[in-house]
């Protein structure tokens, strides 16, 4: 993973070696997972037991899940599966177990049926020391990798409840998606804690975290309380840090639509990643504990997650910048509202240079249908670009039609998946405009303009001549150019826009004196690159 991603999401601080599969036939939709899982001080050895209700998809006698199987001395053993007490048979080969019903599954039918199983995560479950040497749990399933630990239908597609049943020493702390719905002492030894999820989520965000921690409700918005848990050595930079939580949660509240889980706690971790969003319990490295703020654009983009990514669901891979892209521009949308137009400008001039340079590397579109491992998607192209995207169709079609069809894909798929194409139907409805080629030249093409600007001012006829040539290879684009124009009786430069179409045009624009400075895209609004030539 490059540089450029390190304050978003999904930046990998330790090797990620595991290969990609895709999805286990589809002959069931899970509705609710049940997990037990048993850990402990002695060994890494877990043990679980998944209770799984799903809603047949189509007739068979078999079904499929994923789960890790034993290699080099980690991964999952199964032990027994069983349905309304009787065992069914099984195997676990090639990191899926296949599951034989007695009779043929029928369509519509609702099965619920266990699965029993114990071993050492070779990854998922991070189990390790923290920065502080205190033995710590912690899943890490995006995008993935769930199926180190769990035993699931691991795609983004197939949302389902989750409830945790977590026995663990008894001083450890437990926090999970959902809302905490039981604390117990089972012994001296060992506590039980249970959440529940009643939202249904995806596995790749499906997570516990079982570790020794301060806790802190930063506030509660809405009815939505906002938790800091943290290591106990920095809990007063954490809860410090974490404290911005609130006005995150009520800025995309009010700005995109209800929020869909009944808390926002954000987590000190071992997460792999700078962050991770996780329904509901958010993970963060646990060196972005600072107590100066300094990562509140990382937290800004996890909270956006709760709405792009964990609520409203790319369907697939290649559309994970229905999940990157957002998250990525609301979270300058929200330092825009909290900070001033100045913030968004910065923001978004770095993230040009970012996918201007990233495209050097790798010319290819946002949209990658070739690809089929997701972690390849999480580049550039999939969050700055995508964040560009998105502003140069608020640009487009203004901030009415912008936030209407916002709101309206939200509202359409809050807790479900949705593609690419489902996006572009609800902003041509929202907007009323024929989008087509704006997202096919931006989303599913590779490249940006790239373009030279010449001029000339004719005193006569008290006008201004710009020469506009688009000089990048491939395609040309289809694009709103502002210029700034200063002259010498004026402090500011008056901004006009030109409307490229073709490889090169010249436009004439009124001015009553010669320019001193002319500015490409004063207001960055533009994904290009460009040269004056005067």
């Amino acid at each position: 993973m490059q540089r450029l991603l390190l304050f978003f999401s999904f930046l990998p601080l330790a090797g990620y070696a595991q290969t990609y599969q895709p999805r286990p036939s589809e002959v069931i939709d899970v509705l609710n997972y049940k997990f037990r899982i048993e850990v402990n001080d002695s060994t890494d050895r877990i043990e679980g037991v998944a209770d799984i209700t799903a809603k047949v998809s189509k007739a068979a006698t078999e079904l499929q899940l994923d789960l890790i199987g034993k290699s080099g001395g980690k991964g999952m053993q199964v032990t027994e599966v069983k349905s309304r007490n009787s065992s069914l048979k099984f195997s676990h080969l090639n990191d899926r177990v296949t599951i034989t019903f007695p009779s043929p599954l029928v369509a519509g039918q609702q099965i619920s049926f266990t699965v029993r199983y114990n071993g050492i995560p070779a990854d998922g479950l991070i189990i390790s020391k923290n920065k502080f040497g205190d033995r710590t749990f912690f899943a890490d399933n995006w995008p993935n990798r769930g199926r180190n630990w769990l035993a699931i239908v691991d795609h983004p597609a197939d949302k389902a409840t989750v409830e945790w049943e977590v026995v663990a020493p008894v001083h450890y702390e437990v926090i999970a998606n959902g809302v905490r719905i039981e604390e117990s002492f089972l012994n001296n030894k060992q506590k039980l804690t249970r959440y529940k999820e009643e939202a249904p989520i995806s596995t790749k965000v499906m997570v516990v975290g079982i570790a020794r921690f301060a806790v802190e409700q930063a506030g509660v918005v809405g009815g939505i309380p906002v938790e800091t848990w943290v290591y106990p050595q920095q809990r007063i930079d954490g809860f410090s840090d974490f404290a911005v939580a609130t006005r995150m949660l009520d800025f995309f509240h009010n700005h995109v639509g209800p929020y869909s889980y009944k808390k926002l706690a954000n987590v000190q971790s071992k997460t792999t990643f700078g962050g991770l969003e996780n329904a509901s319990a958010i993970f963060y490295n646990e060196n972005y504990v600072t107590g100066t703020g300094k990562y509140e654009m990382t937290v800004a983009h996890e909270v956006a997650h709760q709405w792009f990514g964990d609520s409203a669901s790319e369907k697939d891979w290649p559309d994970v910048w229905l999940s990157e892209g957002f998250a990525t521009y609301f979270a300058i949308l929200y330092a825009e509202h909290t900070y001033g137009e100045d913030r968004r400008k910065q923001e978004m001039l770095t993230d040009r240079t970012q996918v201007v340079k990233y495209f050097k590397t790798d010319p290819t579109p946002i949209v990658k249908t070739n690809e089929p491992d997701p972690m390849k998607l999480l580049t550039a192209n999939s969050y700055q670009k995508g964040s560009w995207f998105l502003h140069m169709l608020r640009r487009e079609v203004g901030d009415n039609a912008f936030w209407k069809g916002i709101r309206d894909y939200y509202r359409q798929f809050e807790n479900s998946n949705a593609t690419t194409a489902d996006f572009q139907r609800i902003m041509e409805t929202a907007s009323g405009k024929n989008l087509g080629i704006m997202f096919t030249q931006w989303l599913y093409k590779a490249g940006h303009p790239v373009i030279e600007v010449g001029w000339i001012f004719d005193e006569a006829a008290q006008a201004l001549k710009v020469e506009v040539r688009q000089v990048q290879k491939g395609m040309q684009f289809q694009f709103p150019l502002e210029i700034g124009i200063l002259t010498s009786d004026s402090n500011f430069p008056a901004v006009q826009t030109l409307y490229i179409n073709k490889e090169s045009e010249v436009f004439e624009v009124k001015t009553a004196s010669k320019p001193v400075k002319i500015v490409l895209d004063p207001n960055v609004n533009l994904l290009f690159e460009g040269k004056l030539k005067n």
